[in-house]
């Protein structure tokens, strides 16, 4: 009797996962300024960083690179990969299609049943009012109000976007986070304008007025995209040259 083969399985899964762990701390070193925008990316460099293989940093980059986080540059007859700029046409880009995306997402919080809309209401006005007390304190601390934000904007989504539009949202989000981050200390003089605005996106959603939610959103967006366009203007572009 032949003795029983034992067929090993492979396992592709576990390069995905590799690849997706790589790609997610090289993403986050780029939102967080940790990699800075016009950096030379050195594949070997980062392999070595991250203890991880080269095969796997080269996939990273690969994804980095086709979601606008690195670019290609041409040297002569060769290519150079870089962290890629923050000029004033990309922010304005992408938060204008951050506010399209969560605007549907407004507007398909308004549409929630009513127990579920009041206590996403409750919550965006617990943020809201930290945010509040944030903008008229002294001493602000520019994290923190990064978070409050960013969690605002996160209930929206989480509460009534699809699983499409949560991984779109996913995806666009941390490109417009590495403007705030960067360019944060000089918009927090802007911060009560941006509650105001928040206080109509509640108003919006508790009234079941999806229209009202969804130009909320979108106009705090686009005016953030002002208020941001301008700081650049005067502080400079970074990694642009």
């Amino acid at each position: 009797m032949k003795p029983e083969r034992k067929i090993r399985k492979s396992q592709p899964w576990k390069r995905g996962s590799g690849v997706q762990a790589t790609f997610r701390q090289l993403r986050e070193l780029i939102v967080r300024g940790r990699l800075a925008p016009g950096t030379r990316i050195v594949e070997a460099d980062v392999a070595e960083r991250l203890g991880v293989s080269r095969t796997l940093v080269r996939s990273a980059l690969h994804r980095l690179q086709q979601e606008g986080y690195i670019v290609s540059i041409q040297s002569g007859s060769k290519y150079r990969m870089t962290v890629s700029p923050l000029t004033k046409e990309d922010a304005r880009e992408l938060y204008w299609i951050v506010g399209h995306v969560e605007g549907l997402a407004a507007r398909l919080a308004a549409q929630l049943e009513i127990k579920r809309r009041k206590a996403l209401c409750s919550q965006l006005r617990s943020l809201n009012e930290s945010l509040r007390r944030m903008a008229e304190t002294k001493m602000q601390n520019p994290n923190d109000i990064f978070d409050a934000d960013l969690r605002f904007h996160k209930s929206i989504v989480e509460a009534a976007a699809g699983p499409r539009l949560l991984a779109f949202h996913n995806a666009i989000k941390p490109q417009a986070e590495r403007y705030w981050r960067l360019y944060s200390s000089a918009i927090l003089s802007q911060l009560t304008t941006s509650v105001a605005e928040h206080t109509r996106i509640i108003r919006g959603i508790e009234q079941k007025d999806g229209d009202e939610a969804e130009q909320g959103v979108r106009t705090n967006w686009e005016k953030g995209a002002e208020r941001l366009c301008a700081v650049i203007d005067r502080i400079g572009e970074r990694g642009s040259w």
